[in-house]
């Protein structure tokens, strides 16, 4: 029996430097096309080029996994260099989506620091929004974190908004998103991973590549 047991300890303990060693080859190597991203076929990006190397995040407050990454892009976005410029974006299926509504208002007001992280934060751990929450519902939940309610509702209501849920709607058509989160690199790169953190490491491996490759 004690034979058994420490045999049975042995294949333990190697199955998981296996898998260590694995995690580490595969975070190591270089990105893989058709396994760590797909090449978007007449990728573009999502604002204008000005020089910069663009990295859109298609989220979904709805979005249990965007919650959980959200604490660790939000300290990588703001690290990322110079050269590299940093896209929120929310998933808009439909022209009236709420959520996305909201997103943009707060962002042309700009309140989205006090409304985006406490977003999350209300639908997935306080529970105190539902998914199913309209843009008035949205707007109440903003008036209590501070929000000027009276420039939010027109930002909801502006035609500058509808434009921006159109093109949102637009980019998450062509770029082939297929779930969220999900990591668009310059228009060109669909991030692939199995985790989190593998999706922000893939990620900086195709900003590294399209930095030499001149953007």
């Amino acid at each position: 029996m004690h034979r058994s047991r420490r045999l049975l300890n042995c294949l333990v303990a190697l199955c998981l430097l296996l898998a260590a060693s694995f995690a580490s080859a595969h975070e190591g190597h270089a990105p893989v096309e058709g396994v760590d991203y797909v090449r978007i076929p007449d990728g573009r990006p999502l604002a204008p080029a000005d020089g910069r190397i663009e990295v859109v995040e298609i989220f979904s407050y709805a979005c249990g996994h965007c919650a959980d990454l959200h604490p660790l892009i939000e300290p990588w976005q703001r690290a990322l260099p110079a050269d590299v410029r940093f896209h929120y974006l929310p998933v808009a299926y439909q022209p009236d989506d709420a959520f996305a509504t909201a997103y943009f208002a707060a962002e042309a007001i700009g309140a989205l620091e006090q409304t985006h992280a406490a977003t999350f934060e209300a639908m997935h751990r306080a529970r105190r929004l539902p998914r199913n929450a309209t843009t008035a519902e949205l707007a109440w939940f903003y008036q209590q974190l501070g929000v000027d309610r009276t420039r939010l509702d027109a930002a909801m209501a502006s035609p500058q908004t509808r434009q921006k849920l159109n093109d949102a709607r637009d980019f998450l058509l062509r770029s082939g998103a297929q779930g969220t989160p999900t990591l668009i690199i310059n228009g060109r790169y669909r991030v692939q991973a199995r985790s989190l953190r593998g999706l922000l490491h893939t990620a900086e491996q195709l900003i590294a590549a399209e930095r030499q490759a001149g953007g």
